[in-house]
């Protein structure tokens, strides 16, 4: 297999090599989320972070440069991740963007679709990550684009068009970085069957993001969107992301801007790469993906829910997708600012939509904080927040609800950024000129934070009891008194939820409320009769008798201010 290939005419695509096997169930992991460029830069001299660093001052004018994280950066640093608790490591794209351009940090500007970008690393580079992480028992995934290419060509005049009315435009001319006469490494986009104005849908740039048609067929911005019902297109893209699988021996692909796809398109390369990953030996190759949208959006992408056009075929598309139902509603309600009911009724709904209720959680990827902040614009969940055990709640929810959780870098280091654009939610873990608190040249890999360690028993809980991985999950009425049960309605509660499976039940309370509070917390009272004993997992020298209370079990329960705790019933 080539490392220089400029057509995916010139690739092998092997299907004798045994790669890494792939995890059985993907909700026995934790994700960490990571932009390659701000995570790490491999440097072994900088100084750690501390509070009298905080404000001393960073480079503006550098947000939205490269800063010079790189794969060996990640590698070193595969063992912070796992001391965090988490056990696969999703990256941000690794392809070659425009090399005259110093503002594609985060990679999803692709201008060679076989390439490194070398500012990243190398093929040797990604290879050794995936081979020490898999030394580690951890996952790799690649973050892919199939939505678009960089600002790889130009419309007439080189002025910025927009969609109008779903009018197909000129193209004018490839950029070309190199002035050399004919197409160069640099120039235009590679391989070399994207070389062709047919492979883009030339509508111009997205006016009205709401538009389903626009948001589908127009320019993500100077991105330049890519024809992927055109089938010589869609071949392309299969076969460059099959070279990847076997190259680098991956485990799963995070596909960005679904929502922007055909979800044909989508579900045609879903079952193409699902297909060639399981021919490797990679049975449960991961596929999920970035669709900002309500469940009955989202839906329509997941298992065999995409109909092939022209037919009654059904491939088999993503196998999970980025909650961002759940992250629209868990901010305000972990901060006390919105009726938990909204939690409630969401997963109300999933039991509707889902025939198996416990297995519902293995279609979505829940996280708190992400690289473009989609409901709270540019800003973490610890922006301005004065409560920092708050993002240790949040944490919590995500380790031990449905769903498959996902932490982005700098959140166990209680980032706090927030500002005018997304690099403001991008800092630096390792310093550089854009550190986190308005600091420089410090880094942040910080073992002994209090978050990290908080996170870090949590999630090794989760990894133990098989329960809060895949067990069906209902929320608990609780009461103040022992005689009134209700389901909470302000932000000043106890959010109380039990996960069953089989005959275990392990019950999780977060004081949402800023003062102490002692609650009665309703248990299944067939798993957890009355006389029963829970023990505090994450403190058990706390024991906690079930009482009957009106011919309902329930366990009364006093907590500080946003603080919480793991119950299961002691065993004799």
């Amino acid at each position: 297999m080539p490392d220089s290939s400029r057509s995916v005419a010139e690739i092998d695509f092997p299907a004798d090599i045994q790669l890494t096997p792939s995890p059985r169930d993907w909700r026995d992991h934790v994700i960490y989320f990571l932009l390659i460029d701000r995570f790490d830069n491999g440097a072994v001299n900088t100084p750690p972070f501390s509070a009298t660093h905080a404000g001393t001052g960073r480079d503006l004018s550098t947000r939205n440069r490269f800063q010079g994280g790189t794969l060996k950066g990640i590698t070193n640093r595969l063992d912070y991740i796992k001391g965090l608790g988490c056990t696969a490591v999703w990256i941000s794209p690794i392809l070659k963007n425009r090399q005259d351009q110093n503002d594609a940090y985060h990679g999803y500007g692709i201008q060679d679709f076989l390439q490194i970008d070398p500012r990243f690393g190398t093929l040797a580079d990604l290879r050794e990550l995936t081979a020490q992480a898999h030394a580690r028992d951890m996952a790799v995934i690649l973050d892919v684009v199939i939505n678009h290419t960089g600002d790889v060509w130009a419309y007439p005049g080189d002025y910025p068009y927009y969609y109008s009315g779903g009018q197909t435009f000129p193209f004018e001319r490839w950029r070309e970085a190199d002035a050399t006469p004919g197409l160069q490494d640099d120039d235009a986009v590679w391989p070399r069957e994207l070389q062709t104005p047919e492979a883009f849908k030339r509508r111009g740039q997205i006016r009205d993001w709401n538009d389903a048609q626009q948001a589908r067929d127009g320019d993500f911005l100077s991105l330049k969107e890519l024809d992927v019902q055109n089938a010589r297109v869609l071949d392309t893209l299969i076969k460059v992301y099959k070279y990847w699988i076997a190259a680098a021996d991956l485990d799963g692909f995070r596909i960005d801007t679904v929502k922007h796809l055909e979800n044909s398109s989508t579900a045609i390369f879903c079952n193409a790469i699902r297909e060639y990953a399981q021919r490797l030996g990679k049975k449960n190759f991961f596929l999920f993906g970035e669709i900002v949208a309500d469940d009955d959006t989202i839906g329509q992408y997941l298992g065999r829910n995409s109909r092939i056009d022209g037919s009654n075929e059904r491939f088999p598309s993503l196998d999970a997708a980025l909650d961002f139902p759940l992250y629209f509603a868990l901010e305000d309600v972990i901060k006390g600012f919105t009726d938990p009911a909204a939690l409630r009724h969401r997963y109300d709904a999933l039991r509707e939509r889902y025939a198996d209720h416990g297995a519902a959680g293995r279609y979505f990827i829940t996280f708190v904080d992400n690289h473009d902040q989609m409901a709270r614009p540019y800003r973490r969940f610890m922006h301005n927040n004065p409560f920092p055990n708050q993002v240790v709640l949040a944490m919590t929810y995500l380790l031990t609800s449905q769903g498959v959780p996902c932490i982005y870098y700098g959140t166990e280091q209680a980032f706090d950024g927030g500002g005018p654009d997304d690099s403001y939610v991008r800092e630096c873990m390792f310093g550089g000129t854009w550190g986190a608190f308005d600091s420089s040249g410090r880094h942040f890999f910080n073992p002994n934070h209090a978050v990290y360690k908080s996170i870090r028993a949590v999630a090794d809980l989760r990894a133990s009891h098989a329960a809060l991985r895949y067990g069906r999950q209902y929320f608990r009425e609780i009461s103040t008194n022992g005689f009134d049960f209700e389901h909470p309605h302000t932000g000043h509660c106890t959010l109380a939820y039990s996960r069953v499976l089989d005959s275990q039940e392990i019950t999780v309370l977060l004081n949402l409320d800023s003062s102490a509070r002692s609650d009665y917390i309703t248990v299944d009272r067939n798993l957890t009769p009355p006389g029963s004993v829970l023990v505090d997992l994450l403190a058990p020298q706390r024991e906690f008798v079930v009482e009957d209370r009106g011919g309902r079990s329930a366990v009364r329960v006093s907590l500080q201010e946003h603080r919480l705790a793991v119950l299961a019933r002691r065993q004799a």
